[in-house]
């Protein structure tokens, strides 16, 4: 599946403008516990997480923040092919040489970092729940206005819920027509069991109503 970052090859479609509203209700939702780092997950695979996450961040990078990605998703990660970086090493390196230099990577685009998922660990899940982990967090979210993190489906693998204790907030991504009801449910009530911050749900797949399109000159 290919990831189109409409921010960039369509600013001002009525897509573009989604991801704009959704920086702003991101925002707004958090006055009072800022966002400095966030979790953009889903419930199970093909739901569009990654596509959200990569076009939030550039909308965010877009607004002036600095923006660093992390791949957390150390089994199936897309934000290298996303962004064009290479993955030769990342976060799995970084983990386990922690004294060495961040190996994070510049985008095309100005204000926006990627710290690629690195060669796939054999134990993915041990890696993102340790001290090491909490550690590299700190260093990165030091370095940025917004940290973004890709992670894996919830029901999938336990890899979100463990990382979902160690942000501000998580952002569950749905895909209309797609994503079954139990599983969004479920998705929820994993992420409260580790009493995670959900701060919303991101709609992807979402029929366009055209005529509020006209009546802003969008397309």
């Amino acid at each position: 599946m290919s990831i189109d970052l409409v921010t960039l090859t369509h600013a001002t479609s009525p897509r573009a403008e989604a991801y704009r509203r959704l920086r702003t209700n991101l925002e707004f939702s958090s006055l009072d516990h800022p966002l400095h780092t966030l979790l953009v997950t889903s419930a199970a695979p093909e739901e569009g997480k990654s596509e959200t996450l990569a076009n939030l961040a550039v909308i965010n990078a877009q607004a002036g923040k600095r923006v660093i990605l992390l791949e957390c998703d150390l089994r199936r990660p897309r934000l290298h092919e996303i962004f064009g970086v290479s993955n030769n090493a990342g976060l799995s390196t970084a983990l386990l040489n922690p004294d060495a230099p961040l190996p994070l990577q510049e985008t095309e685009i100005p204000n926006l970092l990627v710290l690629p998922s690195g060669p796939l660990p054999p134990n993915p899940a041990d890696l993102l729940a340790s001290k090491r982990m909490d550690a590299l967090l700190t260093q990165v979210a030091a370095q940025a206005d917004l940290v973004l993190l890709d992670a894996p489906p919830v029901i999938a693998v336990t890899d979100a819920a463990l990382l979902a204790t160690k942000v501000d907030g998580v952002l569950l991504v749905i895909k209309a027509g797609h994503t079954r009801r139990e599983h969004a449910q479920r998705a929820k009530d994993l992420l409260a069991k580790v009493n995670a911050r959900v701060v919303g749900a991101a709609l992807t797949n979402a029929a366009l109503d055209h005529s509020i399109d006209s009546y802003y000159g969008l397309g």
